[in-house]
């Protein structure tokens, strides 16, 4: 056997043995999450909460429930503005606390 060859073929089946790396495609990290929102759901339902706000997508609520199911949640629900207004103020209220005891 040609050495070239036999190199060629050491080469091929050593990157065949590599692993891809696990990124995903820039497309798929720009993409926006949520495509459809919710207007009502249980707020009884909900276990967790998470805000994400990329590129170029609108500011996206997405709600763990207590079933392990994740869905959108409108971010203009009357319920969740009120949730976003007190958590607000909570943190103003912490950073209030703070600056006065340095």
């Amino acid at each position: 056997m040609d050495v070239k060859l036999l190199a060629l073929m050491t080469l091929l089946a050593v990157a065949m043995q590599v692993p891809t790396a696990n990124a995903k495609p820039i497309s798929l990290v720009e993409r926006c999450w949520c495509r459809t929102t919710l207007n009502t759901i249980s707020q009884r339902s909900i276990k967790e909460l998470k805000f994400l706000h990329t590129p170029n997508c609108p500011f996206q609520v997405i709600a763990k429930l207590k079933n392990n199911r994740e869905v959108c949640i409108n971010p203009e629900t009357k319920w969740l503005q009120g949730y976003l207004k007190n958590a607000i103020n909570k943190v103003k209220k912490s950073k209030r606390r703070n600056t006065k005891k340095v």
